[in-house]
């Protein structure tokens, strides 16, 4: 976990991916698959040792953070089934929860009134019958507050079994949301694990694990099913599932064989358990998808136009080469933007990773990367000191890409434009949107520049404009400290 007087600027240990050929999503590994030997090494790793009460939210990144919008309103379409009325929350009040859960929003996570989605999405969550629930809402909306409180208020306190399970397709996202989780429940007394795989020196058998008895347990897919298979994890009192990123999970491409398996193996035990489907995005093979394996659920969507967010200015940059998007990020937008928030760039590729830190760092930088080929104890560190605001800027994959919440973030840079792996001339558009997403969290202002260099990224950043019925306004001049001082000061930044 991290020290938070570590040295934030040293340059990260090459790490080789591991051997064995498994499930990839945004260059992250799940749990390799079990060998029978007793030796074998998994990647589990018992939540006790994980230290997740080392991580922090801070109370105080209102006052830090200076580029500070109210969020606007979404358009936000609801759609309901069957004859239970809902009505929208305008306070917490009207949600009926616990006295230990109102003080945990008031007093630890400082929360004044609910969001839109909450308002309308809580209602829906938290009134019986439970009906299933398909949402789709901005970045940086509040999706996460929903399925937390939902969880914490499904959960039985003298019932020391577990009672809500969250699905996510990355540990770094598992632990934030359990984060999140501990910090809004700490007066209910309601235990929660994690789930995920961890750094092999730290590997427990899982014969040796003990049964779980947390409440909740949020993890991913292939550790959950692991524990589940192993008898590890009994569903037989679930109330509540979350599949948090839910487009991901149930793609053909992302978790969906283990997230089916998951699901079903639920469906036995309980005679009931609600079903949450979270994120920003939802394809049309998705929903559609989704529709068939959930039955009777109420929605909440909003369209693909509307998705992008207006507090974040987006622009394109045309480079003559991969120097100048180099120069770029060194001349313009880290030299005129010294003073802004926290800044982080997404690249493609591992390969890329490693030749755009070494570049910047050549160039007297201080900036960490994130990448799945790094060690699960280096990537709790790299994570850390960055929401510990020690670092200023983190070159990530895609692995950071969906969920990752730091409120300081002003500034994304997409280096590489992303593409979809099995179709390289196609932009990945979900992931675009959940990248840009990073910045103006809760309507924060923030700028994200797409580096564009040759033909093929001006073809990919057209489909992406096309796509979502947006014109992303154009820097003329990459060499220009006019252009980009401007661009800033449109962004509210300067």
């Amino acid at each position: 976990m991290a020290d938070a007087a570590s040295d934030a600027t040293k340059s990260l240990p090459e790490n080789k991916p591991p051997n064995l050929e498994s499930k990839r999503w945004a260059d992250e590994v799940d749990d390799p698959p079990e060998e029978s030997s007793a030796s074998s090494i998994s990647g589990d790793k018992v939540a006790s040792e994980l230290k997740v009460e080392a991580l922090t939210i801070s109370d105080d990144e209102r006052k830090i953070n200076k580029f500070l919008d109210e969020p606007q309103d979404s358009n936000i379409t609801a759609v309901t089934t069957g004859d239970t009325p809902y009505t929208s929350a305008a306070t917490f009040e009207d949600l009926s929860l616990t006295p230990e859960l109102m003080k945990g929003l008031y007093v630890e996570m400082k929360f004044q009134k609910p969001s839109k989605i909450q308002g309308i999405s809580l209602p829906m969550i938290l009134t019986p019958p439970y009906k299933d629930l398909i949402a789709q809402a901005h970045n940086g909306s509040g999706k996460t507050t929903c399925f937390v409180l939902g969880m914490l208020s499904r959960v039985d306190p003298n019932l020391k079994a577990p009672q809500a399970l969250c699905v996510c397709p990355t540990r770094e996202l598992a632990i934030q949301n359990l984060e999140v989780l501990r910090k809004m429940g700490t007066y209910t007394g309601i235990s929660s694990e994690c789930a995920v795989p961890m750094d092999r020196k730290n590997y427990v058998p899982i014969a040796k694990q003990p049964p779980v008895s947390a409440q909740v347990v949020i993890g991913t897919p292939g550790t959950i099913r692991k524990w589940m298979s192993n008898r590890k994890l009994s569903v037989d009192y679930l109330k509540i599932l979350v599949f948090d990123e839910a487009d991901h999970m149930l793609a053909e491409d992302g978790f969906k064989d283990d997230s089916l398996r998951i699901k079903k193996d639920i469906e036995r035990a309980s005679s009931h358990c609600q079903v949450l489907l979270f994120s920003a995005t939802f394809n049309e093979t998705v929903k559609n998808f989704v529709s068939r394996i959930v039955k009777d659920y109420n929605q909440l969507f909003v369209k693909k136009e509307d998705l992008s967010l207006e507090s974040v200015k987006q622009y394109k940059v045309h480079c003559p080469d991969e120097r100048a998007k180099t120069l770029v990020i060194k001349d313009r937008i880290f030299e005129l933007g010294e003073n802004l928030g926290q800044t982080i760039i997404f690249v493609r590729t591992r390969h890329s990773a490693g030749i755009l830190h070494k570049a910047l760092v050549d160039l007297g930088y201080a900036v960490t990367t994130i990448q799945g080929a790094v060690s699960a104890e280096d990537r709790d560190k790299i994570v850390q000191e960055f929401k510990n605001n020690l670092t200023k800027v983190l070159i990530s994959t895609d692995l950071l890409a969906r969920g990752f919440d730091q409120q300081q973030v002003n500034l994304v840079i997409n280096y590489d434009l992303p593409v979809k792996h099995e179709m390289p001339s196609e932009p990945d558009y979900e992931v675009y949107l959940h990248r840009i997403g990073r910045a103006g969290r809760f309507g924060r202002k923030g700028a994200v520049f797409n580096l564009l260099c040759g033909d093929r990224d001006e073809k990919l950043m057209s489909k992406i404009e096309r796509y979502f019925n947006s014109q992303v306004k154009e820097v003329n001049r990459w060499d220009s400290d006019e252009e980009f001082n401007n661009a800033l000061k449109a962004a509210g930044l300067l």
